[in-house]
Formats: structure tokens, C-alpha cells, sequence
């Protein structure tokens, strides 16, 4: 039977989980009132045949009177009473002897019954003695043998309910453990489809050229979501290829004219066409830093389309110092014209991390220390490990970020209170790339106080084994 929603599913689930636990329920009834009433029938059987056996016991005392006072006073009428009594025991007797495995204690006791019964008084006195005694043994045999069939009888029940005790103990542990599975196997044919659509966002935040096939069977509702998520995928998709086309587009058309108007000016700050008065030549000079300043902000655009487009970052064993001297050398100039002396402290011989990212990162956050920090002083890079990863410091002097402004500078096109150092209106990407490229490989970048430093950005990159 396929289950058309989530709704049918669950309480299908919940009802045959509840199955195992009513059988449990029903059995414990039955088996509790089958012990009540076998508890019951035993004790009232218990209380009859002792009742009958007293009776016996006081009647026997009544014919060993009679039988006695007849033998002495010979009275018609005290014979009669006994033969009355040995009637009435005779009733007590048949009932109790049925109940009773060994029957020659009772074929004894009729026999001294049936004696006493011819007894005519003119028998030696001996005799009646022997035969009342035998009498009294053998009704204490019987009693003893009705004793021994009631201890008998209270075992067998005591067997009975240790044998229905470890049943149940049994059939509890199966039907609960019966339980427990079909709990489990719901569980999982709840959560299999939960699962899938898991599976898609996850293809989906991966940017994963092929997604999950949507699945067939399973509860409507949740295969409704599956289509609303291939389509959001497919959009999404259409989105990103139409923001990077606009902004490759966009990059290229405006370098070319950029390159023109670059040239020209170039060839007016010559006077190549001709000379300039002071009023053009400053005129000039405003175009050409407006000319760079726009340079710049397209190759920050590009940059920032290219970090975009790279959907996995390829880890690797990075050499610490090999990766600092490259990064120094192409930023010497950039160093020597701000005059910042760069410290490097490098505690760490190599870096688990995308090679092209973390370099990223560093360019990045140089170009922000260069901009912003005070010149003349030094810049800080510190690389060291702690228990939160391998972590990264550009610390510089400079103006203080207040608390509630930092998160706000990593993101796109936000742009801090201070003025830069080259007197350019900068784009605002960054720190925003900062933060992207370390949110690729797993980690996080923060605005931290540290000392000797206005000013100090930490990168947190997981170790290895956290990556994995």
C-alpha cells in the first residue's frame, strides 16, 4: 500500500508500533485473570476440604463417646445417635477420599466404620479399644494425606506463576524489543525522504552541477517540496550564470573605454597635443586619479566574480615560508611606499588550506593594512595554531573600529568611517573577499583587539582532521 502524505505515514507508524505493545497489554489481562481465578477456585478447594476434614475430626470425637457410653449403659437410643454420626461422617468421608491419590488410608477407615457400625455391645471392651484406635489413626492419616495433597496443590500453583511469571518476562522483552524495531524502521522511512531533501540543499549550497533525482515514491508532500526545490536550483542557477556574464560583461566593456581615456590623458598630462595652463593641467590631473581609482574598482570586481565562481576550494600542504616569500616580493613596492615595515611571525612550517585562497586573504588584507593603517608603522603578520585551528593575524596601527560596526565591514560594498591612506574611494570588497574565501575552506574571519595593534583582523582556519 503506497501512503499518499506524511500525515498517513506517521500514524501508521505510531499505530503498528502500538500493536506489539497492545498484544503485550491484552496477554498481561487475560494471564492476570486466569492467575485471580485459579487463585480464587484454590483457595476456596483449600477451605472446603479442610472444613470437611475438621468436621470429620469433631464427629469422630462423637462416635468414640457414643460407641463408649453404648458399651457401658447399653441404650437403644445411644446407638442411634452413633449410627447417625458415622452417616454424617460417611457423607464428610466420600468427598475428601475422591480428592485423594492413595485410597487405602480411607478403604482402613470404612472398614473400622463398617465395624463399628455392626457393633452390637457385647464385645470385649479390648476390642472397641483397638477398633477406636485404629479409628483415630487412621482419620490422622487421612488428615495427614489431605495436608500433603493441599502442599502438593500450592506448588504446583507456586510452578504455575513463576512458569506464566517468566513468560511474560519473555514475551515482554520480545514485544518490546518488536516495539523498538518498528519504531526504528519508522523512524528511518520517516526521516529517508527528510533525508533526500537534505541531500538536495546540500547539492544545492555545493552548487552541484546535478542534483538528486526526485524521488518517486513517498509522501506527497514532501515529493512536492523536492519539485519546489529543483526549480529554486534551476533558478538559482540562472541567477548566478546571468550575474557572472554581467559581470565579466560589464568588467570588459569598461576597461576598454577606461584604456582610451587612460591613454588620453596620458597624452594630455605630456602635452603631446599641445601645452596646458595650470587650471587644465589640474583639471587633467584630477581625470588621471579618477581614471585609477575606477581601475581599481574593476579589478576588485573581477577579483570578487572570480572568488565567486570558484565553488570548492582544493586543499593542500602550504609552505609557510615559500608561500611568505612570494607574497612579500609581489608586494615590496606597495610596502616601501607607504613606508610600513612588515613583521612577519610565522610559528607554523605549513598550512592545510586552498593554496590561491589563502593568498587571496593575504593580499587582501595587506592592501587594507597599507590603506588604512597609520604609515610609518609596522604591520604585524602573525601565523600560529591554537585549539579553534590555524589562525591568521594582520594586526596595524591606526583608527579603532568601534564593536557594533565590525561584522558590518565584511560585508560587500560596506566601507569603514576612516580615510585611506591614497586618497581613494575604495569599493568596500576587501574584506568582504576576506571573509568569503575563508567561509570556503570551513572558516571564519573576525575584527579582534589585540595588543600593540589599533587594528587586527583573524583569520580561523580548521585543522586537517576538522576539515576532512
Amino acid at each position: 500500500m503506497q501512503l499518499g502524505s506524511l500525515r498517513q505515514l506517521t500514524v501508521v507508524s505510531f499505530v503498528l508500533v502500538l500493536v506489539p505493545l497492545l498484544m503485550l497489554l491484552s496477554y498481561s489481562q487475560v494471564t492476570l485473570s486466569k492467575m485471580g481465578h485459579i487463585a480464587t477456585s484454590e483457595a476456596e478447594y483449600s477451605v472446603a476440604i479442610v472444613r470437611k476434614v475438621s468436621k470429620m475430626e469433631s464427629l469422630s470425637v462423637d462416635i468414640e463417646r457414643l460407641f463408649r457410653q453404648y458399651h457401658v449403659l447399653k441404650n437403644i437410643a445411644l446407638k442411634s445417635l452413633a449410627q447417625k454420626s458415622i452417616e454424617r461422617f460417611v457423607e464428610l468421608q466420600t468427598p475428601v477420599c475422591s480428592e485423594l491419590d492413595e485410597q487405602q488410608i480411607c478403604h482402613n477407615l470404612t472398614e473400622r466404620l463398617v465395624w463399628l457400625g455392626h457393633y452390637a455391645g457385647s464385645e470385649d471392651q479390648l476390642l472397641l479399644d483397638a477398633q477406636l484406635a485404629e479409628f483415630k489413626v487412621s482419620l490422622d492419616d487421612l488428615s495427614a494425606q489431605v495436608e500433603n495433597k493441599l502442599d502438593v496443590r500450592i506448588l504446583a500453583q507456586q510452578d504455575y506463576v513463576n512458569t506464566v511469571l517468566q513468560a511474560q518476562i519473555w514475551l515482554t522483552v520480545i514485544l518490546v524489543g518488536i516495539s523498538l524495531l518498528l519504531i526504528l524502521f519508522g523512524t528511518q522511512v520517516i526521516l529517508r525522504p527528510v533525508k533526500k531533501l537534505e541531500q538536495v540543499i546540500q547539492a544545492i549550497s555545493n552548487q552541484d552541477e546535478h542534483l538528486p533525482t526526485v524521488s518517486r515514491t513517498g509522501p506527497k508532500e514532501l515529493i512536492i517540496l523536492e519539485h519546489k526545490l529543483h526549480r529554486l536550483a534551476s533558478r538559482l542557477e540562472q541567477l548566478e550564470n546571468l550575474r557572472h556574464a554581467l559581470l565579466r560583461h560589464a568588467s570588459h566593456e569598461l576597461k576598454t573605454p577606461l584604456a582610451s581615456i587612460k591613454e588620453g590623458c596620458s597624452l594630455l598630462s605630456e602635452q603631446v597635443v599641445g601645452e596646458l595652463n595650470p587650471q587644465q593641467t589640474e583639471v587633467v590631473s584630477l581625470l588621471n586619479s579618477s581614471t585609477d581609482r575606477l581601475n581599481l574598482l574593476i579589478m576588485q570586481l573581477l577579483d570578487y566574480n572570480l572568488l565567486l565562481q570558484q565553488a570548492k576550494p582544493v586543499f593542500e600542504q602550504v609552505e609557510c615560508g615559500k608561500l611568505m616569500d612570494e607574497f612579500v616580493t609581489d608586494n615590496t613596492l606597495a610596502i616601501q611606499q607607504n613606508s610600513n615595515p612588515l613583521e612577519l611571525k610565522i610559528e607554523l612550517e605549513s598550512v592545510y588550506a586552498d593554496p590561491n585562497l589563502l593568498r587571496r586573504i593575504l593580499d587582501n588584507l595587506l592592501s587594507n593594512a597599507l590603506a588604512h593603517g597609520s604609515k610609518g608603522r609596522p604591520i604585524t603578520i602573525h601565523l600560529y595554531a591554537d585549539p579553534s585551528g590555524q589562525v591568521l593575524e594582520v594586526a596595524n596601527r591606526g583608527q579603532k573600529v568601534p564593536e557594533e560596526l565590525r561584522p558590518l565591514l565584511f560585508q560587500p560594498f560596506r566601507r569603514g568611517q576612516s580615510k585611506r591612506n591614497d586618497r581613494v574611494v575604495g569599493s568596500g570588497l576587501g574584506l568582504s573577499i576576506v571573509a568569503d574565501c575563508a567561509r570556503m575552506m570551513n572558516g571564519k574571519a573576525e575584527i579582534v583587539d589585540v595588543e600593540q595593534a589599533d587594528f587586527c583582523v583573524r583569520v580561523t582556519i580548521p585543522l586537517n582532521e576538522e576539515i576532512i
